[in-house]
């Protein structure tokens, strides 16, 4: 994101007895608050931080949410922590070294490579909780049962662009779907769509692509499925077929291509191989600025990272800016939350179909632009 402004925080934490290395990355502030996830991988950087919290800047204004963007992340050294002390030690570390910011307004969520767990010791060692912050919402519930609860929220609102433009490009049978990534969101993505009748025809994990052009059984597949997103290939249905490493997933006959993993999943090199007509970014970055634009010059509809990949941002914000109301019962906040998340991702979706559809280079740089009354409606904040 070559000209992006510098960010207004970037500092690495000491993790003393651990040899990962941390950092957080503050892109910018709005009235004191910032907000974006904790990643834990082998290879994050910090310069990949601040792309990565120049997003968080970029998803929050676009669903008007009055808070800045922010991001931290956590390498791991060579004996890299899976589960069990190693790892236990590195999060109470990272919250101790990250609770100043935490108390001063920086919230920091769970990401690729961390859990709920994660962010549970983390805030635990910080003497954080957010149900403390003034102005934040009255919760009447903990905010680790109300996670427990909402865990499905990013992919949910995946899963809302994807029906939504659909909808828009006049689909009236049910799609074949491919997920690259069967992570959090790429599960829930799934579940949401094939409860709405949609056939997932291929997931992909780390270890390569699983097909049925007569779909998957999305509930058995789960059941199947690692927390980190590896599936058990020795328990597989028979009518599934199995390659290897690599993109097999690109080649899938497909009318929609989620991409819930890596960054950079389809770079330039990928595209002509890209099959789906349609293809969302249901994970940070997805794909590359050059890929994304050939992808829309090649006639694919592309919907991007920051209007789709915004569900569990979105809601987190809604609580520490106090704009979700105070003391509701779980079920009713939980539906108050999924109901605000649905129309910004709908609405924004279709904005950036419209834009794109007139010619627009970039539509969200559009959206960005544009007045508040446009990107959200007569009822928008």
């Amino acid at each position: 994101m070559g000209g992006a402004p510098r960010p207004v925080l970037s500092t690495t934490l000491d993790l003393p007895g651990c040899e990962a290395r941390a950092w957080v990355v503050v892109d910018s502030l709005v009235d004191g608050l910032a907000m974006g996830g904790t990643r834990m991988t082998p290879t994050v950087t910090e310069a990949e931080l601040a792309h990565l919290a120049r997003a968080m800047t970029r998803k929050l204004a676009l669903v008007g949410l009055p808070i800045g963007g922010a991001k931290a992340g956590i390498a791991p050294g060579p004996g890299a922590p899976g589960t069990g002390a190693e790892r236990q030690a590195v999060m109470r570390e990272f919250g101790r070294s990250a609770g100043p910011l935490l108390h001063g307004g920086v919230y920091l969520g769970c990401d690729q490579g961390t859990t709920y767990a994660d962010r549970r010791l983390a805030f635990e060692a910080a003497g954080y909780d957010v149900a403390e912050r003034p102005g934040a919402t009255r919760l009447t519930v903990g905010w680790a049962e109300l996670w427990d609860h909402m865990a499905d929220i990013t992919g949910y609102g995946v899963a809302v662009a994807v029906l939504g433009a659909l909808r828009a490009a006049g689909a009236r049978t049910p799609r074949r779907i491919a997920i690259q990534g069967f992570g959090t969101v790429g599960r829930a993505v799934a579940g949401h769509l094939a409860d709405r009748g949609h056939r997932v025809v291929a997931v992909a994990d780390v270890h390569g692509t699983i097909e049925d052009p007569r779909g998957l059984p999305v509930a058995e597949l789960t059941a199947l499925t690692s927390g980190d997103g590896t599936i058990d290939r020795t328990r597989l249905p028979a009518s599934a077929t199995v390659r290897g490493p690599g993109r097999a997933w690109l080649h899938s006959d497909a009318d929609v291509l989620v991409l819930a993993a890596s960054a950079a999943a389809i770079d330039t090199d990928a595209v002509p191989s890209v099959r789906a007509p349609m293809v969302v970014e249901g994970g940070n970055m997805s794909c590359t600025e050059p890929a994304r634009r050939l992808l829309r010059e090649r006639g694919h509809t592309v919907l991007p990272d920051v209007v789709v990949n915004v569900g569990g941002a979105a809601a987190t914000g809604c609580v520490l800016t106090g704009l979700a109301p105070s003391d509701l019962p779980l079920p009713r906040l939980s539906a108050w939350l999924r109901a605000w998340v649905a129309e910004r991702v709908a609405r924004n979706c279709e904005l950036v179909q419209e834009l794109s559809t007139a010619g627009s280079p970039d539509p969200v740089a559009e959206l960005l632009t544009a007045p508040p009354l446009r990107r959200h409606g007569p009822g928008g904040r």
